[in-house]
């Protein structure tokens, strides 16, 4: 299986510390910050549950995502990547984190708004190629072993596929004890470059 659409959502350590239209100014000034690299932000704040505030890009779609009811940063990359699945895996976290530490960096949310790196979620935004099955989490599994390996280097993890079967293929990815995004950076940085 040659991985595409990789997603990966990192939860909000504390939810509800700021308004969800608070992201709406902030995405709008990355947009104008760039030269192309971002292109609009949509607004479904108002779906309980839904996709949040999303900013919509090129290479990404970005959202401050409340799917489930659990806030958190979701990295949906559109464009095709080279590379072995676990690199592709690996890049498409870094670029993630980059994002959260990006969001946790903004003058107007310093101190009030950060994500856990103790749990993420990973999912395949293609159910063709990447069916919600056990026999895709058979072949992916060596891949997200390493790379929580990598993550959480000295600490235990689980991986928890999303059994429903009418739902994107997904896996739960949590550590014991706390991390945060900089700690996760680091690690994936020591892990080797791309």
């Amino acid at each position: 299986m040659e991985l595409q659409k990789i997603n990966f959502k990192i939860f909000a350590a504390e939810p509800d510390g700021v308004a969800l239209t608070e992201f709406i100014p902030i995405f709008h000034s990355w947009i104008q910050a760039t030269d192309g690299d971002y292109h609009d932000v949509a607004d479904y704040g108002h779906m309980r549950g839904g996709p949040g505030i999303l900013l919509l890009a090129h290479e990404a779609n970005i959202a401050l995502d409340e799917t489930g009811n659990r806030r958190g940063l979701l990295y949906n990359h559109k464009q095709p990547l080279a590379g072995s699945n676990g690199e592709k895996l690996r890049r498409v976290l870094q670029a993630a984190l980059e994002t959260c530490r990006k969001i946790e960096d903004e003058p107007s949310l310093k101190g009030r708004f950060g994500f856990s790196g103790s749990e993420a979620l990973f999912l395949v935004n293609d159910r063709l190629l990447a069916p919600n099955t056990e026999e895709t989490f058979n072949e992916l599994r060596p891949d997200l072993e390493s790379l929580a390996g990598k993550l959480y280097p000295g600490s235990p993890f689980t991986l928890h596929r999303e059994p429903d079967s009418g739902r994107r293929f997904s896996v739960h990815i949590k550590a014991e004890g706390a991390f945060d995004v900089a700690t996760l950076l680091r690690n994936l940085g020591a892990a080797g470059s791309f």
